[in-house]
């Protein structure tokens, strides 16, 4: 019984970390497209933290299982935008630039909940319901802003459908980028057989790590200065 409450705990955790994780990055994306001039997502309701609004089944699975997904797209209109190719961009890296915010929010939690424990040797060491929570809330933390990293790095990544490919739009010309956007749907298959086989896991635990490492190194930075 033990082993099996083990192996699904990861997984518990991740659900609520999903359904926040995916429900801000989309909303990030519709609210920076809305203040750059396109009011499409807000018109369709798509600025709501409501996560039914945003989560597909196929994106939250693979969330839960393997640490970095997608969501339901928000509608852009770039007809809207006074500068498409910069305003396109700049809602594109709105999601995941919002992910990254909250993993450094998680990471103070972290860091909150190991000076609790830090000064509190006497409860951790009686095991008792205090210690449980502060068990649950530091691997919760955990699990939560290692899934923003993940949802942020693998949105970066400079292919359609994600977020990396609108930012392309920004330094490609619009012939070349639009020929790319022809094959969105194929390219969108094979990253999901690479998902499926396993082929992404290195590279993008590998950067998750790197982004892991920089946002506490950061976080350490601000903190020391703040003293």
């Amino acid at each position: 019984m033990n082993e099996i409450l083990e192996t699904i705990f990861p997984y518990l955790l991740r659900v609520p970390s999903v359904l926040i994780a995916l429900t801000v990055h989309e909303v990030a994306h519709g609210y920076a497209a809305y203040r750059l001039g396109d009011t499409t997502a807000r018109d369709m309701g798509r600025l709501s933290l409501n996560p039914f609004r945003h989560l597909t089944l196929l994106g939250s699975i693979c969330m839960i299982v393997f640490g970095f997904g997608f969501a339901k797209s928000v509608p852009i209109n770039a007809s809207r935008f006074k500068k498409p190719k910069r305003d396109m961009a700049l809602s594109a890296l709105a999601g995941p630039i919002a992910n990254l915010l909250l993993a450094v929010l998680g990471i103070v939690a972290e860091g909150i909940i190991e000076l609790i424990i830090d000064a509190n040797p006497e409860m951790v060491a009686a095991g008792g319901f205090g210690f449980w929570l502060l068990f649950v809330s530091y691997n919760f933390v955990y699990v939560f802003y290692m899934l923003n990293i993940g949802l942020a790095v693998f949105n970066l990544i400079p292919v359609p459908p994600l977020d990396g490919s609108r930012v392309l739009l920004s330094f490609l010309p619009q012939k070349a980028y639009f020929g790319l956007m022809k094959y969105e749907d194929k390219i969108t298959l094979v990253i999901f057989a690479l998902i499926w086989l396993g082929l992404l896991d290195a590279p993008l635990e590998f950067m998750m790590d790197g982004v892991d490492k920089l946002l506490h190194i950061l976080v350490s930075l601000v903190t020391f200065l703040q003293l």
